[in-house]
């Protein structure tokens, strides 16, 4: 019985093993693609219909008011961040001076 089970555990390390490696082969080849549109013309009328689209969807997204306003509803609880301190500034300016 240990023999049936020794061998069935390699058995799975064995297979586990093989698909490990089989995936890393795999990933190094690209995978097939199909083009179902090969060497298809467009006529004229469907040309024109995609421009009516595009300057239908550009005069919908003209319309789309501007989104300059802040839709923040916690913007009143969170305190607003302090004023860069001054002292930083002083100090990288009479850093400079004595450089000089």
């Amino acid at each position: 019985m240990d023999t049936r089970r020794s061998t069935l555990r390699k058995l799975i390390c064995a297979a586990a093993f093989t698909a490990a490696l089989m995936r890393t082969a795999a990933a190094q080849f690209p995978m097939p693609s199909v083009n179902l549109e090969q060497d298809k013309q467009r006529t004229p009328d469907q040309i024109e219909k995609d421009r009516q689209l595009d300057k239908a969807y550009q005069s919908a997204t003209k319309k789309i008011p501007d989104q300059s306003v802040s839709n923040d509803p916690w913007s009143g609880v969170r305190p607003t961040p302090p004023a860069a301190p001054e002292k930083k500034k002083q100090q990288a300016s009479q850093g400079k001076k004595h450089a000089e």
